[in-house]
């Protein structure tokens, strides 16, 4: 009997898609992010949580704080796993640092939106954004409903 191959994990990208509701969003940044192995291989199996999230800047640094890796531990049953939410250094120029800085001055918050695992590096899309009000909030939810009536309507035309 042959024995079994593991697939191979998919290349996917792990969405913030709680950011878009919360905030209206700007400008969008890659940056790199600095992961340990065990943090590396449960980005790529997806087994990572950014909702709740966000970036700070300390000592001229980016930190990307509160997202949820679930670390598998070292154990002979693999399905003993730790959650770990330590804050992560992203990699990004120190001009573009330096502006996500002037921009945050302005009332501005920077938001994790996506984990991108394609290729060899894992990188973070981060965006600057402005908190949304309640009364925003119901808008876009009404907005998203009026929009998926039409479509539902229109198909069966």
């Amino acid at each position: 009997m042959a024995a079994q191959k593991k697939k191979p994990t998919k290349a996917r990208a792990i969405v913030n898609r709680r950011a878009s509701f919360d905030y209206t969003l700007g400008d969008e940044l890659v940056t790199g992010i600095a992961l340990t192995g065990r943090e590396a291989r449960a980005a790529r199996d997806g087994r990572v949580q950014l909702k709740g999230s966000f970036v700070t800047i300390r000592n001229n640094e980016l930190w990307l704080n509160n997202a949820s890796f679930s670390l598998v531990l070292n154990t002979k049953n693999e399905s003993d796993a730790s959650v770990d939410t330590s804050p992560r250094k992203l990699l990004a120029k120190r001009r573009e640092i330096d502006e996500l800085e002037d921009r945050k001055h302005e009332g501005m918050t920077i938001v994790p939106l996506k984990l991108l695992t394609q290729g060899r590096h894992i990188k973070l899309v981060i965006a600057l954004g402005k908190g949304k009000k309640n009364y925003d909030k119901r808008n876009s939810i009404k907005l998203r409903d009026q929009e998926r009536e039409n479509k539902r309507l229109t198909k069966h035309l």
